[in-house]
């Protein structure tokens, strides 16, 4: 008996996740979600090298994860700072993600 795994690709964010670098994020994040299967599949993003996220960078976050619901998708967020879990927090979007650390 086979197990069934879901498919997953990992993508590691930028050191500063904003309006400089939404663009290629969400380019490059979207396109990961589109190559896993519809109905499945997870974007693990990495943000073990993320020191910063401003609106812009919340902004892509949400097109990311919007796009993952339309394809029935996860998106988990490995390893995201105490600052950007509270940033997520506070704006109610860590409710959309799943968030993974290899700290706790």
């Amino acid at each position: 008996v086979k197990a069934t795994q879901t498919p997953a690709r990992e993508y590691a964010a930028p050191e500063t996740l904003g309006l400089d670098t939404r663009v290629e994020f969400r380019r490059a994040a979207i396109a990961l979600l589109e190559s896993l299967p519809e109905g499945g599949g997870t974007l693990v993003v990495d943000l073990t090298a993320t020191r910063s996220v401003d609106s812009a960078g919340l902004g892509a976050l949400m097109l990311v994860q919007r796009r993952a619901a339309e394809r029935r998708q996860a998106i988990v967020l490995r390893n995201a700072s105490e600052e950007i879990r509270f940033l997520l927090a506070l704006t109610k979007l860590d409710e959309l993600f799943h968030l993974e650390s290899s700290y706790a």
